[in-house]
């Protein structure tokens, strides 16, 4: 896990007088999940806009398999190996799950959505569909309107979406925000699972989640880098328990 998947150096964006990232340096190493904790407001979706390419940063260099992508759109970030979740806007609530997973398929290999009706019957986009389904653990729910899904099976449907991408490297935008005990014991359980394969940026508030997912985990506050380390590293450093974990709404 030593090869370096992203990096990112001296990443600044200031909105007046407001550093959401200052002089930002991480990397994540391919096949780790890399856990990015902080308070509101220190940063952390900034950071992911910027990644993404949403935001442009005021400067600073992202690289991408060593490669510069801050003049990339964000389609063309897509298409090089990023993808983020939970921010999905083109869900369609009427169709299937298993619909909306074919969908991105075939929007992934350049069809626009004029070409839908052929998702629902296409055989070489329903099978990959499928199993991307039975990735994120929805599985026996194919068939459902996603109008009738659960707030958890929702957002295991945007994960399904993100997978159809074929990302190297997931950003993971607060998986378990709003979800039940059961339900983020789920994600927790489909994020795991999917280690083995992809590799991840994980912005989440959930403590439990974040020490049960992350290899090593960076801290954030007010736009500046604290610590990064292991889990264990982590929950001993003074600094970060001052700052973040001892907070009573950590």
């Amino acid at each position: 896990m030593s090869d370096v998947l992203l990096s990112v150096e001296n990443l600044a964006k200031h909105f007046g007088g407001v550093r959401a990232t200052d002089n930002l340096s991480l990397d994540v190493r391919a096949g780790e999940i890399h856990a990015l904790i902080g308070p509101n407001g220190a940063g952390k979706t900034t950071l992911i806009s910027q990644l993404i390419g949403e935001t442009q940063p005021d400067h600073g260099t992202i690289r991408m398999n060593g490669a510069v992508i801050n003049a990339m759109t964000t389609p063309q970030r897509v298409a090089n190996g990023l993808a983020r979740t939970f921010q999905i806007t083109e869900l369609l609530r009427e169709e299937t799950t298993l619909a909306n997973v074919a969908l991105a398929i075939q929007a992934r290999q350049g069809h626009s959505f004029y070409f839908f009706g052929d998702a629902r019957r296409e055989r070489a986009l329903l099978d990959p569909a499928m199993a991307i389904l039975r990735d994120a653990g929805l599985a026996q729910r194919a068939h459902i309107p996603v109008a009738a899904l659960s707030h958890g099976e929702h957002k295991q449907l945007e994960l399904a979406v993100a997978l159809a991408t074929e990302p190297k490297l997931l950003l993971l935008d607060e998986p378990m925000a709003g979800l039940g005990a059961a339900e983020s014991q789920e994600m927790t359980s489909i994020l795991k699972t999917l280690k083995t394969r992809i590799t991840m940026l994980l912005v989440e508030h959930d403590m439990e989640a974040v020490f049960a997912l992350a290899d090593r985990i960076s801290v954030l506050v007010y736009g500046q880098l604290i610590a990064t380390g292991t889990p264990a590293e982590i929950q001993a450093n003074a600094d970060v328990r001052n700052a973040y974990l001892g907070e009573g709404d950590a």
